[in-house]
């Protein structure tokens, strides 16, 4: 391909996006507009989240986050669906927000029932893995020798 060819593709591809944008605007504008409203979402999360859960479930949710953010993102958005159907009466306490976890936790295991035999990524589980062999009992008569 020449240099041309390549040119009129990248004129073709900018026309493309800009017609799917909808806005024949530089792309700084949208980006700072897109930002803007990921900012306006941020906030209105924090603050659905902050009236319908007690300080002890939001520090809970804040563990959570730092060690699986994708699981904290999970219960927070069934915490608000909840908030806006009205299925929540008072603010959800830590207790009620682990039971919602362990079904977030659930749902996200798949439709497996042989989760902790399996794959070994079930929640509330530690397995240990040590390896075999290296140690014997010559081993340890050496040890007596001292």
């Amino acid at each position: 391909m020449s240099d041309a060819d390549l040119e009129e593709i990248r004129k073709a591809r900018l026309q493309q996006l800009r017609q799917q944008g909808g806005s024949s605007g530089g792309s700084s504008e949208d980006a700072s507009t897109q930002e803007q409203q990921q900012q306006r979402e941020a906030e209105a999360r924090t603050h659905i989240l902050s009236q319908i859960l007690t300080p002890d479930a939001a520090d809970r949710l804040g563990r959570i986050r730092l060690v699986r953010a994708s699981r904290a993102t999970d219960v927070e958005n069934r915490l608000i669906m909840l908030a806006r159907s009205g299925q929540l009466r008072n603010k959800v306490t830590e207790d009620q927000l682990k039971e919602i976890l362990a079904a977030v936790a659930e749902q996200q295991g798949g439709g497996g029932e042989g989760g902790e035999a399996g794959g070994g990524d079930s929640v509330g589980t530690v397995r240990v893995q040590r390896k075999r062999g290296g140690w014997d009992d010559e081993d340890d008569d050496d040890l007596l020798d001292l």
